[in-house]
């Protein structure tokens, strides 16, 4: 059903999972373990290994500290915090995920330390395919990182983006409320948000490079319906690629709920 669905919406290259959350149903996957880049989608677990790591008491929310000028590097929207600002870890993550933002993704990865960030994930969340090993760059030549090791790419399945939503839906670790409400706060409402209906709302993240085009996030429908549901395809991210993403939601939601919603 994903495929044909995907196929008529004009979808390249798909992987894609629609797992219902409440009422609970079967989910539904397609190429979903398939490595994608995962572009700004990796923000999401970045975000949630930072409220981890401050339930443990291993670093705070609150704590302050100017941002370093070798973060910086361009946005697609203006960015609220420049090099030498004394952001916040609560600052940092909420803009890394509700305006995309490159520089305080960038900030993080220092901050939190991207071995220190990659294994938490996988242990308190069972993120097994997620890993973060280099920083973000708005666009060419990327930025320099000394500390990435020249061979890896930041990874986030399909399949892990889903059950984050799912976990996130579910209050299932500290800080998933506040995470929630970041991603309800998104910036960027051009992909999957174009085939909602009324009174849907919908918390997501994008990701979008010139070889790639993601959106997945927390559907709740009017009457409290709760899904996760999470699209990348190798599509590069243009406006005309982006708004099929709206017509694969409109497709999905008639076949997958129908008039329950």
């Amino acid at each position: 059903m994903l495929r044909e669905l995907a196929r008529q919406a004009g979808l390249l290259r798909p992987a894609i999972l629609w797992d219902p959350i409440a009422p609970a149903g079967e989910p539904l996957a397609l190429d979903a373990d398939r490595w994608i880049y995962p572009a700004s989608t990796i923000k999401s677990p970045l975000a949630a290994a930072a409220l981890l790591l401050a339930a443990r008491g291993l670093c705070r929310l609150d704590q302050r500290r100017p941002v370093r000028e070798e973060n910086r590097t361009l946005n697609d929207a203006s960015s609220p915090i420049e090099p030498g600002y004394p952001a916040s870890l609560e600052e940092l993550c909420r803009y890394a995920v509700d305006r995309s933002d490159n520089i305080a993704t960038n900030e993080l990865f220092d901050r939190l330390g991207r071995e220190v960030a990659t294994a938490i994930v996988r242990q308190d969340l069972g993120l097994s395919a997620t890993a973060f090993h280099r920083k973000l760059s708005g666009s060419d030549p990327l930025i320099a990182d000394p500390q990435w090791d020249g061979e890896h790419r930041n990874s986030h399945s399909v399949r892990d983006a889903a059950r984050l939503f799912r976990l996130i839906a579910e209050r299932a670790f500290p800080g998933a409320e506040r995470l929630e409400q970041w991603l309800a706060d998104q910036h960027w409402n051009d992909k999957l948000s174009l085939g909602l209906a009324p009174g849907d709302r919908f918390a997501h993240k994008t990701g979008d490079t010139s070889e790639v085009t993601h959106d997945g996030g927390i559907l709740t429908t009017a009457d409290g319906g709760r899904f996760a549901i999470v699209v990348y395809t190798e599509m590069p991210s243009t406006p005309e690629h982006n708004a099929r993403f709206g017509t694969f939601m409109q497709l999905l939601r008639n076949e997958a709920i129908g008039d329950r919603a």
